[in-house]
């Protein structure tokens, strides 16, 4: 166990005592394959987290890391770990040292890089994904601790959900009006929203809406959004298999 993560736990405990709004999963950890929860378990669940939002196969992934993960990244299984996630794995499969060979056998190209990013987090990975209708998707994870994630980007756009909950990403034009179809559908369907974030390049330009949910989205509502218009794309990550 790497030194931080031992001071990590040590400062948890100290703060069940202290009497924290803290759990027992805070200080133990995930179920795991690998060395680390931060290099290896948050490794497995960006890619993962990544393989769900494309909703197909994966035909060529560019892995790019970056800080911790590119300098100890290939000690920890970092590399095999994104691999195994972009397989579908979860952190506690038994298959994941072998994934580079179960990616080559899924005809899965996989290649390795440095990612330049800027001000990111120092286990941060930049994953260009191709699928299997050609389909492509760029997505910056970070792997915060114990497992937990990030997703701090989808296509170069600011995102920011953590994987822990059904979510709903629309990009759409900067105009009045798309919130409320956005939530006043959600409403209809008995969906509560979690969290909820809002993004734009500008006023009048592209906009992102990243929304957190209580339950799922039905398929039907979300291919409803994909075609009002001023909405340009919509991505949406269930927690069903």
């Amino acid at each position: 166990m790497e030194t931080n993560e031992i001071h990590r736990k040590l400062v948890l405990i100290l703060k069940v005592f202290r009497g924290d709004n803290m759990n027992l999963f805070d200080i133990v950890g995930p179920v795991m394959v690998g060395p680390s929860s931060s290099h290896t378990a948050g490794a497995v669940k960006i890619g993962y987290v990544s393989r769900k939002l494309m909703a197909q196969p994966i035909v060529k992934a560019q892995i790019l890391l970056y800080g911790s993960f590119l300098a100890t990244g290939k000690g920890h299984g970092t590399q095999l770990a994104i691999v195994a996630g972009l397989l579908g794995m979860k952190t506690d499969d038994s298959r994941i040292p072998d994934s580079f060979r179960l990616a080559k056998e899924a005809g899965m190209e996989v290649t390795f890089g440095e990612a330049k990013l800027k001000e990111a987090h120092p286990n941060s990975a930049q994953l260009i994904l191709t699928g299997k209708d050609g389909r492509e998707l760029e997505i910056v994870g970070e792997s915060i601790g114990g497992s937990r994630i990030n997703i701090a980007s989808i296509d170069g756009l600011s995102a920011n959900f953590s994987g822990d909950y059904p979510t709903l990403i629309v990009h759409n034009l900067d105009q009045p009006g798309h919130v409320a179809e956005v939530t006043s559908m959600l409403s209809h369907k008995s969906v509560n929203i979690a969290t909820m974030q809002l993004y734009r390049a500008g006023r009048g330009g592209h906009a992102v809406m990243v929304i957190e949910c209580d339950q799922e989205i039905p398929k039907e509502s979300v291919n409803w959004l994909a075609h009002l218009e001023g909405v340009e794309k919509v991505t949406y990550y269930s927690l069903e298999e």
